[in-house]
């Protein structure tokens, strides 16, 4: 009867507040968590933008492999959404931005304004192929919501063993928004940023949910992850002002800073 009981207790204690996530007890190495093989994660996905997005994500860690199931509703029906896991493997600290990111005060925080709180992509959550930061915009590879703005992703990739170890440390975000409601992104909030060839509606983040051990409410340390002051090259395919599919339209900039010193893994 006492074992029973303290394991109740023990069970109980174990509920997370918010944004917590439900996992095996991790080690801390200085100031971050290191997952181990078997872990478990759940992430809510709450909104950015006034998206009405929302969802969750589940992530299942088993050595390097890392599998990956999204639920999310509210966002933008017909459309792809971009999609990735953001964040830090080398100490800086990261988290999903506020209002006070919409540094231009436009009611839209873009991805450009958003990228020095949640940082730079570590894992393209594609549907095929590569996951590198390379495919942060091969949207034709990225999955699409269905007429009632409803997404279902599940993928299983194998991930460096930096982004194993620190799996805590990073967080999700899905892209794409309809400020203006008419079901398509069009170039009501002008171009974006990454390629003025696409809309901002395409770009901007929805909704992003961080994983435990990231910092909610903190500075990022160092800002965006250290990097030479260039630009990494993303797919750019051709995200249309109308309807529900696209072919690519040629090669866009993604704003992310390159570390100084780029893994060789491409998960890193």
């Amino acid at each position: 009867m006492i074992a029973r009981h303290t394991a109740r207790l023990t069970t109980l204690a174990a509920v997370p507040a918010a944004l917590a996530l439900c996992a095996v007890p991790a080690v801390a190495h200085e100031g971050h968590a290191t997952a181990t093989s078997g872990d478990s994660y759940q992430v809510d996905l709450a909104p950015l933008n006034n998206s009405g997005s929302k969802g969750t994500a589940m992530l299942m860690l088993d050595g390097t492999k890392l599998t990956v199931k999204i639920e999310a509703s509210g966002l933008v029906p017909g459309q792809p959404h971009a999609q990735h896991i953001h964040g830090s493997t080398t100490g800086h600290d990261f988290h999903c931005p506020d209002a006070s990111a919409d540094k231009n005060k436009d009611g839209i925080i873009t991805t450009a304004e958003g990228l020095p709180s949640y940082g730079d992509i570590n894992i393209s959550l594609t549907t095929k192929g590569d996951t590198s930061k390379g495919s942060g915009l091969a949207v034709d590879r990225m999955p699409t919501a269905d007429k009632n703005g409803r997404l279902s992703y599940e993928r299983t990739i194998t991930v460096s063993q930096k982004v194993a170890d620190h799996i805590k440390d990073l967080h999700v975000v899905q892209h794409g928004i309809d400020p203006n409601s008419n079901g398509k992104y069009d170039f009501g909030k002008g171009k974006s940023e990454l390629d003025p060839k696409l809309p901002q509606e395409a770009t901007a983040p929805a909704d992003c949910g961080m994983l435990q051990g990231a910092a909610v409410g903190s500075m990022p340390v160092g800002g965006v992850e250290t990097g030479s002051g260039s630009t990494a090259g993303v797919e750019a395919p051709g995200l249309i002002a109308g309807g529900s599919a696209a072919a690519l339209a040629g090669a866009g900039v993604f704003l992310v800073r390159r570390r100084k010193h780029q893994p060789a893994d491409s998960n890193s």
